[in-house]
């Protein structure tokens, strides 16, 4: 999948849901410009809006997931995050273990 976007759609409600895990916004966005982040449509979540998983590490070197949709605004596109969070351990291992197949 191309990002090709022009920021992040950020409110109280998203904001808070995303950082109650301990990550700040900063992260958040951040990820998105590290190499190797993986993204799929999120087979869990199906709504009226289409969902993505994101998955790969911050800039610190953590195992993150971000669940995320895109939004519209006219001629803008926004990558609105849903959900945040440091990968549990066996989720990290997985990943690893993925990873070292590509």
């Amino acid at each position: 999948m191309n990002l090709a976007i022009d920021g992040f759609d950020w409110d109280d409600g998203n904001q808070e849901h995303c950082t109650k895990h301990g990550l700040s916004r900063f992260e958040i966005e951040d990820f998105f410009q590290q190499d190797h982040v993986l993204i799929a449509p999120s087979p869990l979540h199906v709504r009226r809006e289409e969902r993505y998983l994101a998955i790969g590490r911050s800039w610190t070197g953590k195992p993150m997931v971000v669940v995320f949709t895109i939004r519209t605004f006219g001629d803008t596109i926004r990558l609105r995050p849903i959900s945040a969070r440091y990968m549990h351990k066996k989720e990290a291992q997985t990943y690893e273990e993925e990873r070292s197949k590509i």
